[in-house]
């Protein structure tokens, strides 16, 4: 009886275990089942958290999409559309229409993904531990939706030293 116990709770512990690890801190939009129903951004201004069901959010969204930003996904590098944009303008979340980084802000990092120094406001994404794929990175949500938009590092330009390494179809772009 004592095996059996043993052998279940090994299988039982290696699901949760690979689980985990497909998942990092806290599932995607955890922070909008709080009671809160909004942040205030830099500004002083409330920004409403929009949540919606992953059934929801999976009727709005292509594959492609849904699975970056809900499934923390991150798409191939030097395929995304705003990898090369130069256009000036706003970045903003795909999902909800944050608005997230200035073209102001891009720089080419030769990574495949498009790269900012800086958010616009500070507020507007939240950073969490990603413990996945055997290494210890920061990964970037929208504030606003808890949409995956990608990972900042600490490798990138002046004056922040900042790399914000975003999925394209996490981002829409609105020119100026």
């Amino acid at each position: 009886m004592y095996r059996i116990l043993l052998v279940i709770g090994i299988i039982a512990g290696f699901s949760m275990n690979a689980c985990l690890q497909s998942n990092s801190k806290r599932p995607v939009g955890a922070a909008h089942q709080t009671r809160e129903i909004s942040f205030t951004d830099a500004k002083g201004e409330k920004i409403l958290f929009i949540s919606k069901t992953e059934a929801q959010w999976k009727s709005e969204m292509d594959e492609q999409t849904y699975h970056v930003m809900r499934e923390k996904g991150t798409e191939r590098a030097f395929t995304g559309k705003y990898n090369d944009n130069k256009k000036k303008g706003v970045y903003t979340c795909n999902a909800c229409k944050l608005p997230l980084f200035s073209s102001e802000a891009k720089f080419e990092s030769g990574t495949g993904w498009p790269s900012f120094y800086q958010p616009i406001d500070n507020t507007h994404v939240l950073e969490e531990t990603d413990s996945t794929l055997g290494m210890r990175r920061v990964e970037v949500l929208c504030h606003r939706c808890g949409g995956h938009l990608g990972h900042v590092f600490d490798d990138g330009p002046r004056p922040t030293g900042l790399r914000y390494c975003m999925n394209s179809v996490a981002l829409d772009f609105i020119p100026e």
